[in-house]
């Protein structure tokens, strides 16, 4: 079902829009229900109450959100644009129902100065059609040796460190970056993975590997730098957030921590609760992921990490590449796949599957992602800037990478049937996507 949206395409933030009978929930304020939604100047004016002569999107039979928040996007831009740029992000971001996404720092140059950081904001703020938040890099460099000037990147505009890709090694080091975070708020994300025990594997050690006769990653490379982590976390106070968590001891240990009132938060994508490292069988590159897909077991184990709490927030850890790079061999094909534009599909399954409750998906998309980075997105509370997400939950339809607007096409989900869809995603008021 399509919201038929009267008048109101590009417009003016400043008219009233009412996007009426849609099924609201909006878990920062209790909402669930059918509702009006009374848009004003580009912020949520009201919440039933309804104006006349305003401009009005049906969205009778769908539901109405606030628009998702992404923790872990790589945008490409500076330095990648051949795989993806700020434009092409944040379309293919609008289109998945995402109105922030945080801007990974592993770009050319690594974003780990305030120059950069500036940058990708005023890029973003020129071109993009969603609001784009970038995370600094914790060490210089992203070499995991010195910290970077982490005060400068908060101030000018970065929500988060991380070395993305690269874990920091050096315990010391990420001691002292969760210290130093501390006095400028900031949560430190680590990417968890021992590079001794991963060293020159390609997906999860395990039985599917044997087969393939490929290198595996043990789920240990992960819950070695997690445990690490936890109890780095545990000694400063600091404020740690784990990216990707893909193993069933990850989540076992996250639990734990979080029971003893440690300060960690935590994402898991839609793919690693999606597929297991079954989907490598055949040398399949766009399965190439890192943390890689793992067991039944483990996908299991995400799931209840979801389900009870353990989990903070979904990510997509959009990972654009170039069709020629994914045509590589196995072992130099690079890792990661997109997934700004499947993320929401993917997670409604499980809603389906009766694993998680719909109102629980969103608080997963929307305030608890916002609340990690100090975001004021993620609600529909009145007053608050208006992002907001109409799906419909029950759209069917088949993924066709080259209708993708990212760049690039690195999905796995080529030619699966999914169910529910974006049909409009507002930022301040102003619908940035419709589906046609």
């Amino acid at each position: 079902m399509k919201a038929t949206n009267n008048t109101a395409r590009a417009g003016s933030s400043s008219d009233i829009v009412v996007i009426r009978g849609g099924r609201v929930i909006d878990p920062a304020n209790g909402l669930d229900g059918v509702r009006d939604l009374v848009i004003a100047d580009g912020r949520i004016a009201a919440v039933s109450a309804v104006p006349r002569d305003a401009r009005t999107i049906d969205a009778t039979g769908l539901v109405v959100c606030p628009g998702f928040v992404d923790l872990h996007t790589h945008v490409r831009e500076p330095g990648y644009e051949y795989k993806e740029t700020v434009v092409s992000a944040t379309r293919a971001a609008a289109a998945g129902g995402f109105t922030t996404i945080c801007a990974m720092p592993n770009t050319d140059p690594i974003n780990d100065t305030r120059a950069v950081t500036e940058l990708v904001i005023e890029v973003a703020a020129r071109e993009g059609v969603v609001n784009v938040r970038p995370i600094g890099a914790i060490t210089k460099g992203s070499r995991g040796e010195e910290l970077a000037e982490i005060g400068d990147l908060a101030e000018a505009g970065c929500v988060a460190v991380s070395d993305d890709g690269r874990p920091v090694t050096n315990s010391l080091v990420m001691r002292r970056a969760l210290e130093y975070a501390q006095a400028f708020d900031l949560p430190v994300i680590d990417h968890c993975e021992d590079v001794n025990l991963s060293a020159d594997g390609v997906m999860h050690e395990g039985k599917i590997s044997t087969m393939l006769g490929l290198h595996g990653i043990p789920a240990a490379a992960e819950e070695v730098m997690v445990a690490r982590d936890l109890i780095l976390c545990e000694l400063t106070g600091g404020r740690l957030h784990l990216a990707h968590m893909s193993s069933a001891g990850s989540i076992r240990m996250i639990r734990e921590a979080k029971a003893r009132g440690v300060r960690v938060t935590a994402e898991a994508c839609p793919h690693h609760f999606s597929l297991t490292d079954e989907a490598v069988i055949g040398f399949a590159t766009n399965a190439k992921m890192n943390p890689p897909l793992r067991t039944r077991a483990d996908v299991d184990a995400v799931i209840e990490g979801l389900a009870d709490g353990t989990i903070d927030a979904i990510a997509t850890d959009h990972a654009p590449h170039a069709t020629e790079e994914k045509s590589w061999p196995m072992d130099q094909a690079p890792c990661g796949i997109i997934g700004l534009e499947t993320a929401l599909p993917l997670a409604l399954a499980l809603v389906a599957a009766g694993r998680l409750s719909l109102p629980h998906l969103i608080r997963l998309l929307t305030i608890q992602p916002a609340a990690l980075i100090k975001s004021d997105r993620g609600s529909l509370s009145v007053g608050a800037v208006a992002d907001v997400t109409i799906l419909d939950p029950a759209k069917q339809w088949v993924v066709e990478p080259a209708e993708f607007r990212s760049k690039s096409r690195n999905t796995p989900f080529a030619g699966w049937k999914m169910t529910g869809r974006v049909v409009s995603t507002l930022v301040a008021g102003k619908v940035v996507y419709a589906d046609q």
